[in-house]
């Protein structure tokens, strides 16, 4: 029997309509978290990915995330509020070339001169990233960004550093003012409301003090900005960090 030809209108209803009813069926998202708990808690899967040879702390449904999300909003800047060891980095700095845009901003409370240097390395990538030790909770740091963005209100935040509650809470506060329409912040790891604690990596985060539950209460706060989950990004996260933070706002 010859292959089906439909069009790519039909082939897009088809796939989104895959993605809605997967998103639907509780009992495979059920397998697919326990299958990533257990390769993450026992295998270290998160720190598996790399890009440019630089590890990147993310699964990778959540980096083919971030390229839709770039591609969509093509921002000037991308603010990474946690910058680890330095792939993602490098990873939305290449995102950033292939859509004109300009450089990513990484804020780290301790950025090793290792880093810097790695990342010097990676030309032509590393004109497009400025490193900054910083504190993300601080007004100062938020007036840094002002200045290395020049007001620029077409900026993408990643908010990935601390995972507690209260920090992602002031995160919230201070950087989701800073995007604008159409633009996306992504609030990384609420997956920790939704699985155990690594017992291998024990963290001062956990079940009701994490990125989802600060989330919540920002979304509740009156003056919140207006952001909207990318439904279809999240219908197709079978596996993600990131489940609901995926963000755009509206309005």
């Amino acid at each position: 029997m010859g292959s089906e030809i439909i069009s790519r209108e039909e082939f897009e209803e088809r796939r989104l309509a895959g993605a809605k009813a997967m998103a639907a069926d509780e009992r495979l998202l059920k397998r697919a978290l326990d299958v990533k708990v257990q390769a993450g808690h026992d295998y270290l899967w998160v720190h598996q990915p790399n890009w440019m040879g630089e590890p990147c702390l993310q699964l990778p449904s959540d980096l083919i995330a971030l390229s839709e999300v770039v591609f969509k909003s093509r921002p000037k800047y991308v603010i990474e509020c946690g910058v680890g060891w330095g792939g993602t980095t490098l990873y939305l700095a290449s995102l950033l070339s292939l859509v004109g845009g300009g450089s990513v901003i990484g804020l780290d409370i301790f950025v090793p001169d290792d880093l810097r240097e790695r990342i010097a390395g990676h030309e032509p990538m590393s004109s497009r990233i400025q490193l900054h030790e910083a504190s993300t909770v601080e007004p100062s740091t938020v007036d840094l960004v002002r200045e290395l963005t020049n007001g620029s209100s077409e900026v993408m935040v990643l908010l990935d550093s601390n995972h507690t509650h209260d920090h992602v809470l002031a995160e919230l506060n201070a950087f989701a003012p800073l995007i604008s329409v159409g633009q996306y912040l992504i609030v990384g790891d609420t997956a920790i409301a939704r699985q155990p604690p690594a017992p291998l990596r024990p963290r001062p985060w956990g079940e009701g003090n994490n990125p989802a539950t600060a989330l919540r209460a920002y979304m509740e706060q009156p003056d919140h900005v207006d952001l909207v989950v990318d439904e279809q990004i999240e219908n197709k996260l079978l596996m993600s960090n990131n489940w609901g933070g995926y963000l755009r706002r509206r309005s």
